[in-house]
This record gives C-alpha cells, structure tokens and sequence, in this order.
C-alpha cells in the first residue's frame, strides 16, 4: 500500500457543494482505502491505496463521490512521492518562509505548456507572480489572495484545464500527514 492525498476542488466553501468531511472518509473507507484521514473541511484527505494511481483513480473518486454522495466535483490525487516533489520543487522558497499564507499551490489535471504559462503570466495586471512546475502552479499573492484579480477562473482558462489551490500553510500540513 502506498500514501495518496485527495484534494476536491471548491467544496464547502460558503455553503457551495457542502459535504461532511466524515461522509467522504466514509466513502473512501467503502471503496477499500486505507488509513483514511481529512484535514481542515475543505476537501483535503489522506488515504493508503494499492496499485491504484493518477487519472484512473481521480476517475474513480469523481464517479463514486457523484453517485454514493451526489457530489459533481473534480478530484486530484497525488502520491506521497510526488506531493514531497511538489514540496521540494517550489520555485518561492524565501515567499513560502516569509508569509506562506500568501504562496498558493494549484493542482493541475494537466501540466500546462509554455506557451500557456506565458499567457497566465502576461494576464496579471497586480504585483502576482506565477511558476509552473509538472501539474503544479505555484503562485505569490502579495497583496492577498481575496482581492486579486488572479483568479481560478483566469487560472484555468489561461492554463486550459482544471485546478484546485491550497496555501503553503495546507500543503505544509497535508505534507506531515503522509
């Protein structure tokens, strides 16, 4: 068995696709995962899984999760391995140490090309700085991220293809549980 995390993309937030966190480790649990944990109540979750991995499982989840809980929402999973890759590749070292609320991680179904990072880069009009890295985009919000015009929906039609965003602070925590 292997460590994965699961994160969904914009449940529970302001009343929007409202689910327990204890129904979704209980699906989990139903579908044969192991050691099933969740942190914070926005979709964040921790189990041990076989041989499953990547698309094939996030297909899975997204399938079951509509049909055992009625909840439409997209599904990104990553090992162990890639979740310390997505770590230890940050490009905002000194701006993960220094306010690591404002440093935000976005999970990609798809990793961008260049061509599309470019446009995202050349969308912002704030003090907002954007890497890619593999299905990660890693963005600074020094001015916050609520008031920023960088938002998932430019994020994703920018990159073309979907995501989910956690701050450093989560992705620090997510880390420690695996």
């Amino acid at each position: 068995m292997s460590r994965h995390l699961a994160l969904l993309r914009a449940i529970n937030l302001g009343g929007h696709k409202a689910v327990a966190m204890a129904e979704l480790r209980d699906l989990l649990t139903r579908l044969g995962f192991g050691n099933v944990q969740s942190l914070l109540q926005t979709g964040n979750l921790v189990f041990d899984s076989d041989a499953r991995t990547g698309a094939p499982l996030e297909g899975v989840l997204e399938r079951e999760g509509k049909r055992r809980l009625g909840l439409e929402t997209d599904w990104f999973v990553r090992g162990a391995s890639e979740w310390k890759r997505l770590i230890a590749r940050n490009p905002f070292p000194a701006e993960a140490a220094r306010d690591p609320a404002h440093l935000l991680v976005v999970c990609l179904k798809a990793a961008p090309n260049a061509k599309q990072v470019k446009a995202l880069q050349s969308a912002i009009t704030g003090r907002e700085v954007v890497r890619a890295v593999g299905h990660q985009a890693y963005i600074v919000y020094p001015d916050g991220i609520g008031r920023s015009r960088v938002t998932s929906a430019l994020i994703e039609r920018m990159l073309c293809t979907r995501g989910t965003g956690r701050n450093w602070n989560t992705v620090l925590k997510l880390g420690a549980l695996i």
